[in-house]
């Protein structure tokens, strides 16, 4: 199967698993000529997604009690906020996804893109990225792990940031304040600086529903943020604020 086939493939998977109670990679390689590489990433594909669990050497069904609690819808104003964002993506670009829902969802509009340089804070963000079948080259910041915003931070990823230079960061923000810049309830605020100094464009992702969130904490000034992305429901009287800002202020759609 050509990997225009790919998510024929990842149904047969499943039908498959119904109607055997379980599935090997050897097999299921077999059955459709490909790599067990291939097949890892569709079984790491379809576990985030709460088809199925994987164990050693292939897979079995998800139990219905465990899928249930474990399914997550990302939001529609997201989803648009990811897709715009992923237009500004090229072939072979060097970016860096910070962590959070937000970035998260750029993840799966990255399957069309090749020859991309990722680098990552978020384990969960650097799984994603792993599964994706057009394989970008994926970098880790490591550092210190905080539970908080499960994501690495500290001075080893900041040491880690500086020893490259990138085209883009995609951002997140649990606010905006329209005087300052994006705010965060992180009390870290090293690494997404850093973050931002080692990249030539930054791209702070933010939906609506943020606005009015009296948040104490700067992450990055306006000056330091070329493009917000957000969606058709950020008041014009908001827009207007943050574009006297000299941010290039897209909307989603």
């Amino acid at each position: 199967m050509s990997k225009r086939n790919t998510q024929q493939r990842r149904h047969t998977i499943i039908a498959e698993l119904s109607n055997l109670g379980e599935v090997s990679v050897d097999s299921l390689a077999k059955m459709f000529e490909t790599s067990e590489v291939t097949i890892r990433k569709d079984l790491a594909v379809l576990e985030n997604s709460g088809l199925l669990l994987r164990r050693y050497g292939g897979a079995v069904p998800l139990p219905h009690e465990i899928t249930q609690p474990k399914t997550e819808k990302v939001s529609k104003r997201k989803i648009m906020i990811a897709k715009t964002a992923a237009s500004l993506i090229r072939d072979h670009n060097r970016i860096i996804l910070d962590s959070g829902s937000t970035t998260s969802a750029l993840v799966r509009e990255l399957s069309a893109k090749q020859g991309l340089v990722v680098m990552t804070n978020s384990l969960a963000i650097a799984s994603d990225l792993h599964a994706l079948e057009n394989e970008p080259t994926l970098l880790m910041t490591g550092g210190t792990w905080d539970p908080h915003s499960e994501s690495f931070q500290g001075q080893v990823a900041e040491s880690v940031l500086r020893s490259y230079d990138f085209d883009q960061l995609f951002i997140g923000a649990d606010g905006i304040d329209l005087a300052r810049g994006t705010t965060t309830f992180n009390e870290l605020l090293g690494l997404s600086r850093v973050m931002a100094e080692v990249s030539r464009e930054v791209i702070v992702m933010l939906d609506s529903e943020k606005l009015n969130r009296k948040i104490p904490n700067l992450e990055l000034p306006w000056g330091k943020i070329h493009t917000l992305i957000t969606d058709a429901d950020m008041p014009e009287d908001v827009r207007s604020e943050i574009i006297k800002q000299g941010v290039n202020l897209v909307i989603a759609s």
